[in-house]
């Protein structure tokens, strides 16, 4: 094959592509593949283009059985690092001698490898979450079998702390359901109607004992009329359950939680009306650098506080999905020192007003 005719089909695939031939020297390479190899790389030896021992066994048992084979490539920008899974095959009469040349496709699978190390940093963090209570119980539980056996006070004390970490293993357990059932389901659109003043005050109304207890006054701001949305009622009532709940566990020193709630004519990024809800509280406030990692599962700012207070590290996240599929956005403003410090804002979502 005429190699200029070679060059023109491997340009007009997007993948990088490099053919190499029989005498072992790189043949062509498409635009896509000049960033891997640069400019230069034509009629250079393979061996000292690509120099990854994995890649160059994969290229030379091929050159020698026509066998086609698979292995990775990885590469950099300086930037970001890439994963490529590099395919090999013998292509028949192409190259100088005409004999033949092995074709090398690389696919970019990258993102599969982050999504393979997310699922594997989900498991640890899991198996680490659970391991802390199931220890507790444990020593506990041999405690009392043994020296703690007929000291009555010391057993009273190690009951009630394991049933704190029972507890916290239940609420682990039953946070984890909760986000692979809004996951499963993120992108099924809600067709219910309701009504986010009264979910709001709902939700209020049941974080009222929390709010006296921390010592903190709800003040609502909401348009006179109703304002309804698609929606689903339960779990927007868990949105803004945990949303306002962490204004009041972390924001207590503010004394008051602000809720706003009001009605655009036209949002941007919808293109049509849209609602929006802020919580706002006085507290101390995030430092900034927390920000953009607060909806990751298990991410805490403070590890040790939130467990004392009862948080699995997994509110927020299931706070994301469950806003992502009401066609919603979270926006989180905070800043140390700062009043108001901390601003969760939950917008756009489409509305329709009574």
């Amino acid at each position: 094959m005429d190699n200029n005719i070679l060059d023109s089909i491997l340009g007009a695939i997007p993948q990088p592509i490099i053919a190499i031939d029989a005498s072992e020297r790189i043949l062509a390479v498409n635009s896509a593949a000049v960033s891997l190899v640069g400019h230069s790389a034509m009629q250079h030896s393979y061996v000292t283009i690509l120099r990854q021992p994995a890649l160059l066994e994969a290229i030379e048992a091929t050159l020698k059985d026509d066998v086609p084979r698979t292995t990775k490539y990885l590469s950099t920008d300086g930037a970001q690092d890439t994963t490529y899974k590099v395919t090999c095959r013998a292509a028949p009469g192409v190259g100088k001698s005409g004999t033949k040349a092995i074709i090398l496709f690389f696919e970019d699978i990258s993102q599969m490898e982050e999504v393979g190390q997310m699922r594997r940093d989900f498991v640890t963090n899991v198996s680490h979450e659970l391991r802390t209570p199931l220890t507790a119980l444990i020593g506990f539980i041999e405690t009392l079998r043994g020296p703690a056996r007929d000291d009555a006070k010391a057993a009273t004390r190690f009951l009630n702390i394991m049933q704190d970490e029972a507890e916290r293993m239940n609420r682990l357990v039953g946070d984890l359901m909760s986000l692979n059932r809004v996951e499963g389901n993120e992108r099924v659109r809600p067709t219910q109607r309701v009504v986010l003043n009264d979910i709001i005050q709902s939700t209020c109304h049941s974080l009222q004992p929390l709010a006296l207890q921390a010592g903190v006054k709800f003040e609502f701001e909401s348009p006179e009329l109703p304002v309804e949305i698609y929606g689903d009622s339960d779990q927007l009532t868990q949105v803004f359950t945990n949303i306002i709940g962490n204004a009041l566990k972390y924001g207590a020193s503010g004394g008051r939680v602000t809720l706003r709630m009001t009605t655009i004519a036209r949002e941007a990024a919808l293109r049509a009306p849209g609602v929006r809800l802020q919580v706002i509280d006085y507290g101390a406030g995030i430092d900034p650098v927390h920000l953009p990692r607060l909806t990751e599962r298990f991410y805490r700012v403070d590890g040790h506080r939130s467990r004392e207070l009862g948080g699995t590290g997994l509110g927020l996240a299931i706070v994301k999905h469950i806003i992502n599929r009401h066609r919603g956005k979270l926006n989180i403003e905070s800043a140390l020192g700062k009043a108001p410090p901390s601003q969760w804002c939950c917008r756009p979502s489409r509305y329709r007003e009574f």
